[in-house]
Formats: C-alpha cells, sequence, structure tokens
C-alpha cells in the first residue's frame, strides 16, 4: 500500500523554496469549516497527506499545530511529545526524558524526519485512540515542517486557482519558554516569509495562552488575524484562566487584541435540559464585541452526548449558536452540512 497518496496525485512534497501567498482574501465568510489537524478523521493527523486530502475536501483553512524541533524549526506536531503519534521509542529509546515521554525538542529536524508517523495511539497498550480511523503500522507518514505545509498549500493555491487559508496553532508558548526558545517568534518569521502578514491575507493565528496572545499581537507585531482559544481550566493548556476569559470583562480584554474565540464548543452549549439545548451567553457576548466564533473540535465518530448526529451538533453549532466556522476531523461532512444549510437559506431581496 503506497501511502504517499499517489492516492491522491497531489502529495508530493513540493521543493523548498518560498511560494508568495496566492492573492487577498476579504473577512471570512460567515460559515467557514476549518480541517482540523488535517483531515485527521480519515488519515493520521498533521501529515501532508492528510492536509493534501483536506484540501481536495473544499475547505476553507488547514490548521498546523507548531512546537520546535531542537534546531528551532517549527514542526506540526499536537503535543510537545512524540510518542503517541511516532515510533520514536524504537529508533531513540534512550532519548526519553525522566517522564518517560519523548520530546520533539529534543530531536533535530533530520532526526524527527527518519520517525514513521501513525494514527494516534496510546503508548502503554500500542492500541488506537479512535480504532475506526486509519489502520496502525502504514508505512509513508512523516513529520512535516511548517514551511512545508505552507508550501503544500500554497502550492495547490496556485495549481488549482483556489485560496485555501492555514489556521496554525502556536503550541505551548510557557513550555517553550522553560526550555529557552520563543516558538511565536520563529512561527511569525515563517508565516511573514511566506507572505502572511495583515488581515487581508487568508491567514488565522491561534493560542491557548492569552499571555502570548497579548504579546504576539503588541511585543511582536502581528499584524494578522488573531484567535484567543479556550479550554477548562482542568487541562492545564497554559496557566490562562479560561472560565475568567469567557465572561463579558474577559472577552472585552480579548477583543482588545484578538480577532475572534477558539472555544471547547462544550463551553458553549451545556447540555440538554427537558429536551433543550442549553445554549450559555458566551457566544452572544463575543458577538456583541465583534469577536468571531471558531469552535472545536466536530468529530463524526465522536459526537457530543447532547446531539443527536454529527449534522444535528453542525446544526445546533451554527443554527442555534450562531457560529462563524467549526474545527473538524471529517472536515468533508461538515463542508457538506455547510453547503446543504446554504441552499436552505432564504434568498435575500435585491
Amino acid at each position: 500500500m503506497n501511502i504517499l497518496l499517489a492516492t491522491l496525485g497531489i502529495a508530493a512534497l513540493l521543493p523548498h523554496t518560498p511560494v508568495q501567498n496566492q492573492g487577498k482574501s476579504q473577512a471570512p465568510k460567515r460559515q467557514i469549516v476549518i480541517a482540523h489537524r488535517g483531515a485527521s478523521g480519515y488519515l493520521p493527523e498533521h501529515t501532508l497527506q492528510g492536509v493534501a486530502m483536506a484540501y481536495q475536501m473544499g475547505v476553507d483553512f488547514i490548521e498546523p499545530d507548531c512546537v520546535l524541533s531542537k534546531d528551532n524549526i517549527p514542526v506540526v506536531v499536537h503535543d510537545t511529545h512524540i510518542d503517541t503519534i511516532s515510533d520514536v521509542a524504537k529508533k531513540f529509546p534512550d532519548r526519553k526524558r525522566k517522564d518517560g515521554r519523548y520530546y520533539a525538542i529534543d530531536f533535530t529536524l533530520a532526526e524527527l524526519k527518519t520517525l514513521a508517523v501513525s494514527e494516534r495511539f496510546d503508548p502503554a497498550t500500542g492500541k488506537a485512540v479512535y480504532p475506526k480511523r486509519f489502520p496502525l503500522g502504514v508505512p509513508g507518514f512523516t513529520i512535516p515542517t511548517l514551511a512545508e505545509e505552507i508550501e503544500l498549500v500554497q502550492g495547490l493555491n496556485k495549481s488549482t486557482g483556489k485560496n485555501i487559508g492555514i489556521y496554525p496553532e502556536v503550541k505551548y508558548p510557557e513550555w517553550h519558554r522553560t526550555e529557552g526558545r520563543d516558538i511565536s517568534k520563529a512561527v511569525l518569521e515563517v508565516l511573514w516569509k511566506y507572505g502572511y502578514k495583515t488581515k487581508e491575507d487568508k491567514c488565522f493565528l491561534q493560542c491557548f495562552d492569552f499571555a502570548e496572545t497579548k504579546r504576539i499581537r503588541t511585543e511582536l507585531g502581528w499584524q494578522g488575524r488573531l484567535i484567543q482559544l479556550t479550554t477548562e481550566n482542568a487541562d492545564k493548556e497554559s496557566s490562562t484562566d479560561y472560565e475568567k476569559l469567557l465572561m463579558p470583562a474577559g472577552l472585552a480584554e480579548v477583543a482588545k487584541v484578538a480577532d475572534g474565540i477558539g472555544p471547547w464548543i462544550n463551553q458553549l452549549i451545556e447540555g440538554k435540559v427537558d429536551g433543550k439545548l442549553k445554549i450559555n451567553d458566551v457566544a452572544k457576548n463575543a458577538k456583541a464585541l465583534g469577536l468571531q466564533i471558531h469552535p472545536y473540535t466536530f468529530r463524526f465518530d465522536a459526537v457530543q452526548s447532547y446531539a443527536d448526529s454529527f449534522d444535528d451538533l453542525l446544526r445546533a453549532a451554527f443554527v442555534e449558536v450562531g457560529v462563524d466556522g467549526v474545527f473538524s476531523d471529517h472536515p468533508d461532512k461538515a463542508v457538506a452540512f455547510v453547503k446543504k444549510l446554504n441552499r436552505a437559506a432564504p434568498k435575500q431581496q435585491n
């Protein structure tokens, strides 16, 4: 099985030379679909093959999560550690830290490129986190750099005439600082190099750490679109108090530097009471401040208990909550829903 996706015919790596950002975009349309870690419901997350597949599905943006390698190169990996998505424990058994984990920052890019990437699995059991997804152990997947992913997307924009955007995340800036690194600066340098500079360019930059979001806008001078991510405080994504941040006063502070919020969908919809969705005021308050709302993560194979189906969850988000976009592991299904929703919308009168 040749998984370098001769399958898609478009996933061959492009030459490592900057491709100019293809055109400018207006403010994003109301309903956008962001491919969460690529087409991660179908192919291993954050692989170039998954990026190519997501592109082909007609998404608006593709999300690369960024951490740093030992040689300070932004690579596309969801976590600081890499033992849940690669064979690093087999190839480099002596390189784990005291906590038993293997960290991307302890490996050069050349070393990271030797690793075989797979569907996400539990290192303790070796079993896939999502057992019905792409099988484990299929060769041909590697860890890409942020630059490689951008080159693929921009190259496809040039060859297809489309203008698909990127939606990178700066991962764990506090942790990177404890390692003596500035991940935000490294990511911004790549974005600027490839032409993403203003809010007219097809790029959103996102971060969970509110102090870092403010720093990206003010100290580092990012003039493009910026999203403040939120989650539950118990997840410990950063020292940010997300409960406080999602209160009206917190959202007002977010609106001073960011263009929108990216909450966990359960922070907008709290469940069902007497058969009706319990929707809090977070989205209403955010919209009143002019903030866009892009919740995560919409998974066809892991739908929230308060929704009857994947489409029901999307309907709740887009119609009842009024979000502007969603992150999805199954972007083709989200794209199909948005198209169906738009077809059903009444025509505006001239």
